[in-house]
């Protein structure tokens, strides 16, 4: 660091930790993924940050209810915003720019542990993740929310056609950025609102969540295009529209951001939180536990070709999420402390793909899954 100083003088203006802190994450991802595989953020498309990892050195004072301010090294006392009372000490501070806002956020060290037992001992519930309903349980209940309403979709499109029609590098092109941000911001602060929310309700009120280990960035890949052999340089329709649609809708949920948002919130409540092959669940009457795609009528129905039984589809798959997350928990592993959290299973290929309870027995003509039911 003291001789990229040398050769860049500006570096000794920036606050000597943060640029330290940079190499420390690039090693980390260089040993992690290897040099070559590093994936680099662009600096258009990845808001700016940089943090202060000593907590000694930071200091917080409160103005009033709404106002606070933090000195910070180098740069002095910056007045800002308080949301919410630390509750802690201060480890460390990250400063970040969304847009035209900037931000800060402290780690905090609040001194409260996990409890050894959630509040409800036996409570379990299987979640559905849906692009129609948001979130499905397995006792019945829809956690859904629209994050962003008709006209403010037409308003972002917008947007965006006026600011492709900008010239790069022109002020003009900045501020058609900058009205896009803002809608943008909005959309997802909602988006991270309902996670939150939802995050709470899970976590307080059972002691076991299930969700499915969903892969949401192999499942929002674009469609590869298919070459005409008859005519060079042409292509066959490949429903790639279609797809562009799906997976503009399973981003606008943000399945994975609600898994997370559990997993932190659960170390406060004692939830465990599990993930299970998604394979069948869809399919699966968790009935009789037959397993027969015909049996899924419609996005909403599941009406079973073997037993009659009738269900919402989401609830009957969260239901079968339910069963297979028990079963998967409550197989002894060696060397593993009763109760303790299975880790999650790796959904890639079919190749590498763990066999769920579901999956174990499921074939591809109707007959019965094997989901054992406790």
């Amino acid at each position: 660091m003291a001789e990229a100083k040398d050769d860049f003088p500006w570096l000794a203006e920036v606050p000597g930790h943060c640029p330290q802190q940079a190499l420390i994450d690039l090693d980390q991802a260089c040993a992690k993924h290897g040099t070559w595989k590093v994936r680099w953020k662009s600096k258009a498309a990845n808001p700016p940050s940089f943090r202060f990892p000593e907590g000694g050195k930071i200091t917080v004072e409160r103005l009033n209810r709404r106002w606070a301010r933090v000195r910070l090294p180098k740069l002095g006392w910056v007045r800002f915003r308080i949301t919410r009372p630390l509750g802690g000490k201060v480890k460390n501070a990250t400063v970040s720019r969304d847009g035209e806002h900037w931000y800060i956020g402290f780690l905090v060290e609040d001194g409260v542990t996990p409890p050894e037992r959630h509040a409800g001992p036996g409570s379990a519930v299987g979640i559905d993740r849906g692009v129609v309903k948001v979130v499905t349980r397995s006792d019945g209940r829809f956690h859904h929310r629209v994050f962003a309403r008709d006209r403010e979709v037409e308003h972002v499109k917008k947007l965006q056609r006026d600011f492709a029609r900008t010239t790069k590098g022109s002020v003009r092109r900045k501020k058609a950025a900058a009205r896009v941000a803002d809608m943008v911001r909005t959309v997802r602060g909602r988006r991270e609102d309902f996670a939150a929310k939802t995050a709470h309700t899970l976590a307080t009120g059972f002691e076991m969540v299930m969700f499915e280990a969903l892969k949401t960035k192999n499942m929002t890949a674009g469609v590869e295009p298919r070459p005409d052999p008859e005519q060079p340089g042409a292509f066959l329709p490949n429903g790639a529209a279609a797809k562009a649609g799906l997976n503009r809708s399973i981003l606008d949920k943000g399945w994975y951001r609600i898994e997370v948002a559990t997993r932190g919130r659960a170390r406060y409540t004692g939830t465990h939180v599990i993930t299970v092959n998604p394979a069948y669940t869809s399919q699966t009457c968790n009935v009789c536990k037959v397993v027969d795609r015909r049996s899924r009528e419609s996005q909403a129905v599941f009406r079973c070709t073997s037993c009659k039984h009738t269900e919402h589809a989401d609830v009957n798959a969260a239901k079968n999420v339910l069963t297979a997350g028990r079963a998967e928990f409550a197989q002894p592993r060696p060397g593993v402390r009763a109760g303790a959290r299975r880790p999650r299973n790796r959904v890639g290929r079919k190749a590498s793909r763990q066999a769920t309870a579901a999956q174990t027995t499921a074939t591809a003509a109707s007959g019965p899954a094997g989901i054992p039911r406790l």
